[in-house]
């Protein structure tokens, strides 16, 4: 039963970006994921071939678009060893099927589906490797990815060559991230957390193989009894999830996977930013997305966050100060609980709106490196499971 599966990664594979080629092509494309458990694993993969979010101004990727026209030729799991090199260990890889025992999947645009199950066994501090080969007969737009900072390492090759275990015509891969949507468990989990939100989320601008982002940090902290999904992705918005496209979808399908689930929003800065929205605005997204996950379910538990600092200024800054007001002093209808992290990261008054300079990525980069995940992870572990 798909109940019985759930996350087992906190890299997010939120997909912002898609493959546009003027020709036909045959690409492998090899990723190397900390697993949160290892062992004799029962796995399965779920896609979606469509945009989850809006890339920049959404000229070539706009979230809730679909994918194209294209085909899953071969895809293996194995053991990718403790570092990442771009090979796997001898005789470790297992087929991945589709269908009933298909090796190949022909996937049309906005296609929904599982793989079959695949069982391998992954030593205690071994990475897995997931590669596969992908083809496509049309060119334009076809392949939906994520093109945010790398967190993880990865290596693509020309061809079709999934099923090689050395790292001969791999080479390594920039911001091009290309995995299924959910690399899943089949174990029981207590409790399962479905982060939505943002690159801040996704943990872009901390240290690629570093698992160091606050959503990580809490996985650590929670342990492996707790289920956690990141679907944090580079430049979203709120609107993107407002217009219940793939996105909001996917936390639908997996609060609806069965076991306990809560729902973390972490969503504002792209608005506030490059989305130019007003605080009316941006409420008013947060309410529709809360809205339409408690039409989705009654009884799910919403926790939303409020918007970190990101050294905005004039009337942006009064922007983020007036959303966060409102999710502090009312919160918004639906919300279970709220939890502040823009306290946690802002400096003193009056100067709250700008993120504290240890806590940057760089001297221009406000986006909060691993030093801030770990004071987020810190204190929400201390919040959330003290309110249990």
């Amino acid at each position: 039963m798909m109940d019985q599966y759930a996350s087992v990664t906190v890299v997010s594979t939120a997909c912002n970006y898609i493959m546009e080629r003027p020709e036909k092509f045959t690409h492998t494309y090899r990723t190397y994921v900390k697993l949160r458990e290892h062992g004799s694993l029962d796995l399965r993969f779920w896609h979606s071939n469509a945009i989850d979010s809006t890339w920049d101004t959404g000229s070539v990727a706009r979230g809730g678009a679909f994918g194209g026209e294209w085909r899953i030729e071969a895809a293996y799991v194995a053991d990718g060893g403790e570092v990442p090199q771009g090979s796997v260990v001898p005789g470790s890889q297992v087929r991945v099927t589709f269908d009933g025992g298909s090796e190949a999947k022909a996937v049309a645009p906005g296609a929904l589906f599982w793989s079959d199950p695949v069982k391998i066994d992954l030593p205690e501090g071994h990475l897995l490797a997931f590669t596969w080969t992908i083809s496509s007969e049309t060119g334009g737009k076809t392949v939906p990815y994520n093109t945010e900072q790398m967190l993880v390492t990865a290596f693509d090759a020309p061809g079709a060559c999934a099923d090689t275990a050395d790292a001969g015509g791999f080479a390594p891969s920039e911001n091009l991230l290309v995995l299924p949507a959910l690399i899943a468990s089949a174990k029981p989990v207590r409790q399962r957390l479905i982060f939505l939100g943002d690159s801040i989320t996704q943990g872009v601008r901390t240290r690629r193989d570093g698992y160091e982002y606050w959503v990580a940090r809490i996985a650590d902290g929670l342990g492996s009894d707790y289920g956690v999904w990141n679907l944090g992705s580079g430049w979203a918005r709120a609107y993107d999830a407002a217009a219940d496209g793939a996105w909001l979808n996917k936390v639908k399908r997996g609060h609806n996977l069965g076991t306990p689930t809560q729902i973390v929003l972490a969503l504002g800065v792209n608005d506030i930013d490059i989305g130019a929205r007003t605080s009316d605005e941006l409420l008013t997204d947060l309410t529709t997305i809360i809205t339409e996950l408690r039409q989705n379910d009654p009884s799910v538990d919403i926790i939303l966050f409020t918007v970190p600092p990101f050294n905005f200024s004039e009337e942006r800054e009064q922007v983020w100060r007036r959303v966060n007001d409102h999710i502090r002093s009312a919160s918004l209808p639906g919300v279970d609980r709220v939890f502040d992290m823009a306290a946690l990261l802002s400096q003193p008054a009056p100067l709250d709106h700008r993120l504290r300079p240890e806590f940057m990525s760089s001297e221009y980069d406000p986006h909060p490196n691993g030093a801030a995940g770990r004071v987020v992870a810190d204190a929400f572990l201390a919040w959330y499971l003290g309110e249990r």
